[in-house]
């Protein structure tokens, strides 16, 4: 199909109003209606709508006959809530990541470690990152740093220091980028993971964290950057990774939706923190939503019988 340009012209709260009164979603509220879109946007919230069109393959884009915009800003709600639950996970599992590279790596091959290009497959991707964390050191005001460089001779810290700066994208390029060593995976093993699936469960992490850091839809969003299935963790893990279709004789995989990767936070908080309550606020946030579509978000109709979850 030739693409065209784009035409669209930009139009008024009291206009987007009125396009979705006349496409049958039920307002009950036209205030709060227009004060939603003028502060949150038609746009960002027409992604929370976009499940209640009858059919979405039209350009008409009418809407089913129960649709209310008040479920649609419940979506919206959920999905914010869920975020800031995710991301506040995240930075515990990012945090214990870092401190268990640092202290192995270290261990392994001394206090600057992330120097030494004999422990990197690519030569060029290790130069970059280390470009990178060069930058991060040189900008970075921490006192901790300043003091370091007045001190002591050294152009970069110890690994201790200057992964501090690293973000979790950059932690993820230096374990991607290691050869397969003892200290890979050592780093892998403590979380009862092989690398491979500690390399690929980091990586969607990253993923999902600069989702949430954008705001963007996660509760029924499709993962691009798919986490591997593990083969044999050492820890709990689910025993169904498939999901029954009712539409295709074969099962869909259960990494593509975001219900994998909230089970892959709580597979890392039992070795973190096995007393860690994320698993009674996911339940406790369904149940605050109750109109929430839970096969939107990859849950299984079984899943409250997974181990994992239990």
């Amino acid at each position: 199909m030739p693409r065209i340009p784009y035409t669209k012209p930009v139009t008024t709260y009291a206009v987007q109003l009125q396009q979705l009164l006349d496409r049958g979603l039920n307002i009950s509220n036209n205030s709060k209606c227009l004060f939603l879109l003028e502060n949150v946007g038609y746009y960002r919230l027409s992604g929370y709508w976009y499940p209640l069109i009858a059919d979405p393959k039209k350009n008409a884009h009418n809407f089913n006959p129960t649709a209310t915009f008040d479920m649609a800003f419940g979506m919206y709600c959920f999905d914010r809530e869920l975020r800031k639950l995710v991301v506040a996970e995240l930075e515990k599992i990012e945090v214990t990541i870092r401190s268990k590279m640092i202290n192995v790596l270290s261990h392994h091959n001394g206090s600057f470690w992330y120097n030494q290009s004999s422990l990197f497959n690519n030569s060029q991707k290790h130069i970059d990152t280390l470009a990178k964390l060069r930058d991060e050191f040189n900008r970075s005001d921490e006192q901790f740093l300043k003091s370091f460089k007045r001190k002591y001779s050294n152009p970069l810290p110890p690994s201790w220091m200057l992964l501090e700066m690293a973000s979790v994208g950059q932690l993820s390029r230096l374990y991607k980028n290691l050869k397969p060593r003892r200290a890979k995976r050592d780093i892998a093993n403590y979380f009862g993971l092989d690398t491979a699936t500690f390399e690929s469960w980091l990586h969607s992490f990253v993923y999902v964290r600069n989702v949430c850091a954008h705001h963007a839809r996660l509760w029924n969003r499709t993962i691009r950057i798919l986490p591997v299935i593990p083969t044999n963790p050492s820890n709990t893990w689910l025993i169904r990774t498939h999901a029954i279709s009712s539409t295709s004789s074969d099962p869909a995989q259960l990494n593509k939706r975001t219900y994998y990767i909230l089970s892959m936070i709580i597979y890392f908080l039992d070795v973190i923190n096995p007393n860690h309550t994320f698993k009674t606020k996911v339940m406790d946030l369904l149940i605050k939503y109750p109109n929430i579509d839970t096969d939107a978000i990859g849950f299984p109709s079984d899943w409250m019988n997974e181990p994992l979850w239990q």
